[in-house]
């Protein structure tokens, strides 16, 4: 798999501030990455590609690009699966939320799986990738819409879990290749 690093960027700063937006992800006086605003990011990032993706004329792009959202959401999900998730359902965080979360997963990975045995200009690809896109806008709406107000409920060290989230998240982007 090729791929290439998406244009979007963490690092970018604010006009006339100096101040990098990926400040906003850090706990003031910590340094560590607060968890809920690091998979915000994810998102943010995400939704812009799939917005890149919609305006590309060219197979190869639309390839390239496809293949980057894929990697990425490959990896958001697997470190929410791997730790974000059982850390909400062992704080308490109701099943059903959780549960749905797991579904939405399945399908989104099924999808991924269909998009990654294609070939960009393939019957029903534009079609696949942008039904994945409103999938997800849906999963990340009711993610930060609804388990992510639950989580603040609940006692959890969000500066822990976002150093774990963002150590393996550098991992498995790493093995991508998507660094």
């Amino acid at each position: 798999m090729t791929t290439r690093t998406p244009e979007v960027s963490s690092s970018t700063t604010r006009a006339g501030t100096g101040t990098a937006k990926h400040r906003s992800v850090k706990n003031v006086g910590t340094g560590a990455p607060d968890a809920l605003a690091l998979l915000k990011k994810d998102h943010k990032e995400v939704k812009t590609l799939f917005a890149q993706f919609e305006k590309l004329d060219s197979d190869t792009e639309k390839g390239e690009l496809a293949e980057i959202i894929c990697g990425m959401l490959t990896v958001h999900s697997q470190i929410e699966e791997e730790i974000f998730y059982p850390a909400l359902r062992a704080a308490g965080v109701d099943i059903d939320t959780m549960d749905e979360a797991q579904v939405e997963h399945a399908s989104a990975k099924n999808l991924i799986g269909q998009i990654e045995e294609m070939e960009p200009g393939d019957d029903l690809y534009d079609a696949k990738v942008k039904v994945l896109g409103e999938y997800i806008n849906h999963h990340v709406a009711e993610e930060e819409g609804e388990m992510f107000k639950k989580a603040r409920t609940k006692n959890l060290d969000f500066a822990e879990l976002g150093r774990q989230l963002d150590a393996r998240s550098a991992e498995l982007k790493d093995d991508l290749g998507l660094s």
